[in-house]
């Protein structure tokens, strides 16, 4: 959901999981198997209408959280004040009209209100501080030029908490980013990792990052002291390189903004720049973010070198934190999202929040960790 804007799936249809270093690419061929089953009618056929799945996918290759594609029952879908349902069932099975002994479309009220705190989990912030030390020495010998490392806050829901209540405060907190809940990953992220639309692709790659001013004139300070930051904008740069890189073979055109510009949330601004296109191979966006994942925004760069260094200085899995989060129509066309801003909620209530930050050359140890607290701000805010 973005600006009051997009789709929300009801019950599951069909679960597909999918792990390990070819993860994105086998469920790009599955979900063409699957289309290829299906029998569709679409009379609408519009961008969200129709078969599709939501997805989220692992960060690392070695994770042990399981990427998914799920197919919901019902979908219901709200784009520039027009609404839809999509109805989805298995093959000789009845309508969920049908089978359902309620209409589940019927609003259910919120469940009670709770509010948990959220605690240092694996990597505290001393051993962050550590951390961001040693990559800042990795890159000073050379071994990388920049490396995105995350820390992680954990906690508790209590039993049968409505998650809707922390859904609802991040779609109405932060309207311009996705906010999105899929599979218990719960978030809103200010980056668009890909959006395929009828042989157009575009993104939106952040990098670079100040905290909002006290008051309008230090705002104003804030965002110009960020547009101008050389440590800033070499990060930023590596992180448009490649995208950049890794569009060039799909791409007939492809076109970025002449400079990065700043963007403004409730709590911190960001240095973007938007990516423009016109497909050439009929990539789908699932191979699409098969090619861009990781970027060196969430990763680093050289990409390998960068994740081998994240492997070894955070100690914890990142399961699905930094990873695509979005859905994919009938058609390979789909929005995804880096899952920024966000925690994973376990069946049995366990939370688990992630932030990180960009190191380059010129990190300081302790604004980085001051960052993480910033973008721990929606998630904390959410639940808290």
């Amino acid at each position: 959901m973005r600006r009051n804007q997009g789709l929300a799936g009801i019950g599951c249809a069909l679960r597909l999981e999918f792990s390990g270093p070819t993860r994105m690419t086998d469920a790009a061929a599955a979900w063409k198997q699957v289309v290829a089953l299906a029998t569709v009618t679409d009379p609408l056929t519009r961008t969200g209408t129709g078969l599709l799945a939501f997805g989220a996918f692992a960060f690392d290759e070695s994770s042990t959280e399981a990427s998914v594609l799920i197919v919901p029952e019902i979908i219901v879908g709200r784009e520039d004040g027009q609404c839809w349902v999509t109805r989805i069932w298995a093959t000789g099975e009845n309508a969920p009209e049908q089978s359902m002994a309620k209409d589940p479309l019927v609003l259910h009220p919120l469940g009670d209100e709770y509010r948990i705190a959220l605690l240092p989990g694996a990597l505290p912030p001393d051993d962050f501080l550590t951390a961001v030390s040693s990559g800042i020495e990795r890159i000073r010998a050379q071994q990388v030029n920049k490396v995105v490392l995350a820390r992680d806050l954990v906690g508790r829901v209590p039993a049968e908490s409505d998650l809707r209540r922390a859904i609802t405060k991040l779609a109405l907190g932060y309207p311009d980013c996705w906010t999105y809940a899929v599979d218990g990953l719960i978030g809103s992220s200010p980056e668009t990792l890909i959006r395929a639309d009828h042989g157009s692709v575009n993104a939106r790659v952040l990098a670079g990052t100040i905290s909002r001013g006290a008051d309008a004139e230090d705002d104003r300070e804030a965002a110009l002291t960020l547009a101008t930051s050389s440590k800033d904008g070499d990060e930023h740069e590596f992180a448009v390189q490649s995208v950049l890189k890794s569009l060039r073979p799909h791409t007939s055109v492809l076109a970025t903004s002449e400079i990065p510009f700043t963007v403004k949330l409730p709590n911190l601004w960001h240095l973007a720049t938007d990516l423009e296109g016109t497909l050439s191979d009929g990539s789908t966006s699932l191979d699409l973010i098969a090619a861009l994942h990781p970027t060196a925004a969430v990763a680093g760069t050289p990409t390998d070198t960068a994740l081998s260094l994240i492997r070894e200085l955070e100690p914890f899995d990142r399961g699905r934190y930094a990873g695509p989060v979005g859905w994919v129509g009938a058609d390979g066309d789909g929005e995804w999202a880096i899952a920024l801003r966000c925690a994973q909620v376990a069946p049995t209530g366990g939370i688990t929040a992630y932030a990180g930050c960009g190191i380059v050359l010129e990190s300081d140890p302790e604004r980085e960790l001051a960052e993480t607290k910033m973008k721990f701000r929606p998630i904390v805010e959410a639940f808290g």
